[in-house]
């Protein structure tokens, strides 16, 4: 069924549809970004690139960005992924946000990116709370073999070349988004990837540039923070450090059902304040930076921290438990002088909540009163999660 130009973005289901369903768009949004300057102007040829080759080079684009949306399939995805899912406790905070914006707007979700189940986890808080869909972003690695063929036709996500230098596809993918922002909510993780030191990367501008570009007057940034007791690839991730090659998703899905054994933690979903577009200049590169830097603090604020998180930032390489829990109280001091999002208000609370994870999950030791390093490496990922809040420098040499 193609889309019908009658029906608006909060248009109510037709008799017989899914409460979210959401239209296919495809051909729809193909002829609306022909027609828009930017990949009109390749079209007509360029230096290098003929008219003919500018068509069949944007045609595949085009192709490629075609996706299908089955929300009734995808909501089921958790069922075969239960054993790893029957371990994560999913805690929502401010949902209550989402359910006002979803309303009368259109929301451009803006989240950190800590796991490949965030995916999952973030877009199941939704979908527990009845709020529609979005289609997700998602790098093009995600798009190989059967995790392919799901993305492409049940979960509906829009695969992304994040490492593309082509200006034709760049033209091509921020004149998409512009037209599907007209259409569909839309999930990002602006990082460009997972995080392989811990800490919060800086965001990339290409998406927030193309959803500028939508100019629509309904849509509104929602930021995101999505938080964990234990990161299920914690020791896969630090072990490359910075990430210098793609590796296969298949590979990626096998290495964490080895990391779920013994694993179990909360993942935080925490909604921020809605940031309105309308108010940044979409023609403007000050206003672009302003709306990244805006995005990117609201996500840091509002990020969970957890007692893991906390023992690692305060851990040295051997220490009394009384010295751990003063220096974790210290830490919160600090933290609440920048209003972070705090978990547990007193250093013992922290110690006696992860100390357990921590061990099983063999990062630390104990020695009756004494608190010992066993993985220096994974102690500092950890660490590194309160990085934004405590001494940001806005980059990181971890990231990639």
């Amino acid at each position: 069924m193609s889309w019908r130009p009658d029906r608006g973005p909060h248009a109510a289901p037709e008799a017989g549809q899914s409460p979210w369903y959401i239209p296919r768009v495809d051909d729809d949004i193909r002829q609306a970004v022909l027609s828009r300057e930017e990949v009109a102007r390749y079209l007509r040829g360029v230096p290098g690139l003929s008219s003919d080759e500018a068509r069949e080079r944007i045609s595949g684009y085009l192709e490629e960005f075609r996706t299908t949306q089955r929300y009734s399939v995808y909501r089921n995805l958790k069922h075969p992924l239960y054993p790893i899912f029957r371990k994560i406790e999913r805690v929502p905070e401010h949902i209550d946000i989402v359910r006002a914006a979803t309303g009368s707007q259109r929301v451009i979700y803006a989240s950190n990116h800590r796991s490949h189940i965030d995916y999952l986890v973030e877009l199941l808080v939704l979908d527990d709370h009845g709020i529609r869909p979005p289609v997700i972003a998602a790098g093009i690695n995600l798009f190989n073999g059967a995790m392919g063929l799901l993305n492409r036709y049940v979960t509906g996500a829009l695969p992304i070349r994040r490492n593309s230098r082509d200006p034709a596809y760049l033209a091509t993918l921020r004149a998409y988004v512009a037209e599907l922002v007209q259409r569909s909510d839309l999930f990002l993780y602006l990082e460009g990837g997972r995080s392989y030191s811990g800490e919060l990367k800086p965001l990339k501008t290409g998406m927030l540039q193309a959803v500028m570009q939508a100019r629509n007057p309904d849509a509104v940034i929602v930021p995101v923070a999505i938080s964990y007791d234990l990161v299920l690839e914690d020791q896969a991730l630090i072990k490359q450090g910075v990430k210098r090659r793609q590796r296969g998703f298949s590979v990626e899905v096998a290495e964490m059902v080895r990391l779920a054994v013994g694993y179990e933690s909360r993942a935080f979903v925490t909604f921020g304040q809605p940031i309105l577009l309308p108010d940044f200049d979409p023609d403007s590169r000050r206003g672009l930076v302003t709306l990244t830097r805006r995005t990117r603090e609201a996500i840091g604020k509002i990020y969970k921290v957890v007692p893991t998180a906390l023992i690692s930032a305060a851990m040295r390489p051997s220490m009394p438990r009384q010295a751990l829990i003063d220096g974790i109280d210290e830490l919160l001091d600090a933290l609440r002088l920048v209003g972070a999002n705090l978990d547990v208000e007193h250093g013992r609370e922290a110690v006696e909540q992860a100390t357990e994870p921590l061990v099983l999950r063999g990062v630390i030791a104990v020695e009756g009163e004494r608190y010992r390093v066993r993985d220096r490496n994974v102690l500092r990922y950890y660490a590194r999660s309160l990085h934004h809040l405590l001494h940001d420098r806005g980059t990181s040499a971890f990231t990639h």
